[in-house]
């Protein structure tokens, strides 16, 4: 290389540099903590609302629960909140079984505009897509390793 190309490449680093933002690994960090542990700790009021107040089961409350917790957060990505939270809390807001449900709805809210078929029903998976791809793939997998073996 000239050294006309290296003063350059030196520049365009210097300039990077500049304009790139500082990660605060620590408050970062701390945000997605107290956000997934909110999620969490209305999960598990859910959860114990289900059980102690109406009697349920722990496994059909816990269906419930997840079910409840998928709606809000559909609902809450729909009226453009989750977004904000997601921003605010980074990976602590999409990581539970709410952020999946952003992943899905986020997309569908994207791409309404072209139409159900082709817009919604096209692209609502194609976020969470891989998702469900190799999360079946793998468990199918085990459970035939599992098979294996128990035959043996």
């Amino acid at each position: 290389m000239d050294r006309e190309t290296l003063l350059e490449k030196e520049e365009y680093q210097k300039y990077v540099e500049r304009v790139t933002p500082r990660a605060k690994a620590w408050v970062q960090c701390g945000r997605a903590f107290l956000t997934g542990g909110g999620i969490c700790c209305v999960g598990q009021g859910i959860l114990n609302l289900m059980t102690g107040r109406f009697g349920m089961g722990q496994e059909e409350a816990g269906s419930w629960c997840a079910v409840i917790l998928i709606a809000v957060a559909a609902l809450a990505t729909g009226l453009n909140w989750y977004p904000s939270l997601v921003k605010w809390g980074g990976a602590g807001a999409l990581v539970p079984i709410t952020g999946f449900a952003n992943s899905v709805a986020a997309p569908a809210m994207e791409y309404q505009a072209e139409g159900q078929v082709f817009g919604v029903g096209c692209k609502i998976f194609t976020i969470a897509g891989p998702v469900l791809l190799y999360g079946i793939l793998a468990s199918f997998l085990a459970g035939l390793v599992q098979y294996l073996f128990a035959l043996g």
